[in-house]
């Protein structure tokens, strides 16, 4: 994982040879589980750490990790972003969430193999996790790569996040009409779009943009609706 290494030095991360033995063990055991179930499309060793490693580390660059933040990843699939976050900055609380329980077995077994602590997975669909009380609006920081709009998203995400946390969603480029559609949403759910961060994968094409949305109120109770609603009629 010396490529990974090196181009996390540019992003002005360090990653220690350990570290980078714990990326190392996560790319082997993520394909050779991807020949079974169906955990990612990107398989090339270059790929994984670009579009998968250091995407998922790349929100350090935008944002101050270094304290003793509690975070949720919801929808986290096979990792991404939790485990690589929790590789790079080990000061990380981290809960995975994700509804299917056969990637949450997975993601258990890479948690044990690379002896990572203070990190759970969480078999639970969002909707269910947020109205569990030991979850909803008990985190610092929630994070998301998953693909949904911002509005479905946030009545996914937001319901996590304590008064003055944040929601981070991660999100390629052009999102100028998903935003303004989505500001409605996000205030409804006690949010407010802050910013948002243009960050470029270094010796790539590959441009993230990350979503800031704070949270200002609490989210009220209705919300979130029903398994599935909100990717059926989301607020507007």
């Amino acid at each position: 994982m010396k490529e990974l290494q090196i181009k996390a030095e540019q992003l002005q991360i360090v990653l220690t040879e350990q570290q980078c033995q714990q990326f190392q063990t996560y790319y082997e055991m993520l394909i050779e589980k991807n020949k079974v179930m169906n955990l990612t499309a990107i398989t090339e060793y270059e790929e994984v750490i670009d579009k998968h490693f250091l995407d998922s580390i790349l929100l350090g660059t935008v944002m101050d990790l270094s304290g003793d933040l509690s975070v949720i990843d919801v929808g986290t699939g096979a990792g991404f972003p939790g485990i690589p976050l929790k590789i790079a900055y080990p000061n990380l609380k981290i809960t995975l969430l994700d509804s299917l329980n056969k990637r949450v077995k997975f993601l258990n077994e890479v948690i044990e193999e690379l002896g990572l602590t203070d990190i759970e997975a969480v078999h639970a669909r969002a909707e269910e996790g947020a109205r569990k009380q030991e979850y909803r609006e008990q985190f610092d920081l929630c994070v998301s790569r998953a693909v949904a709009n911002l509005s479905t998203l946030s009545e996914y995400c937001l319901p996590f996040v304590k008064k003055n946390g944040c929601f981070v969603s991660y999100k390629s480029s052009q999102i100028e009409e998903e935003l303004q559609q989505s500001k409605k949403a996000v205030k409804i759910l006690g949010g407010k779009i802050r910013n948002v961060e243009e960050k470029q994968l270094p010796d790539t094409d590959i441009v993230r943009q990350f979503v800031m949305i704070e949270k200002i109120g609490l989210t009220p109770k209705a919300y979130p609706r029903k398994a599935g609603t909100a990717s059926k009629t989301p607020l507007q």
